[in-house]
Parts: structure tokens; sequence; C-alpha cells
């Protein structure tokens, strides 16, 4: 699932992402749960460090977070920056 945002860092430059999972809070309140969609997952972009260790890049929106940890949203979204 595809989509177009903006990033103040790009100074409002486009810049697609894909919706990978969700985050939520665990029932006792006590952990954050990350639920990711395994073929949005493997359709992502990958880099590889110097070590040749190789990762996909996901990105939370820190607000988003916040309000899912104080109780203020039930969910959040789990996205992947594409180049």
């Amino acid at each position: 699932m595809k989509k177009t945002k903006q990033t103040n860092e790009q100074e409002n430059e486009t810049q697609n992402s894909t919706l990978v999972g969700f985050v939520r809070k665990s029932n006792a309140g006590r952990a954050i749960k990350l639920s990711i969609n395994t073929e949005a997952f493997q359709e992502c972009g990958t880099y590889v460090t110097s070590d040749g260790q190789t990762y996909v890049q996901l990105v939370v929106s820190l607000n988003a977070l916040n309000g899912v940890i104080e109780g203020k949203r039930a969910v959040t979204s789990v996205n992947h920056l594409e180049d």
C-alpha cells in the first residue's frame, strides 16, 4: 500500500512510503506491540552496513507513538520510506 507523504526534513519534497504494519500498546499497558505485514515487509528496500549486515529501514512518527503510549491514540502506523 503506497502513499505519498510530505516530510519537513526534505523541505516539502514528495516521498513515497509503504504501510508495513501497526504499533499499539499491549493489553497490560507495559509494552509496545509491533504488527508487521510479511508481504509488505518483503517488498521493502534494504541497505547493507559496513559489517555486511542487511537491514530494512522502518519509520514510526514520534508524535503518534507518544500518543499511543499516553493512551490518546489506539494505534499508529509503521512505514517504509522509499528513496
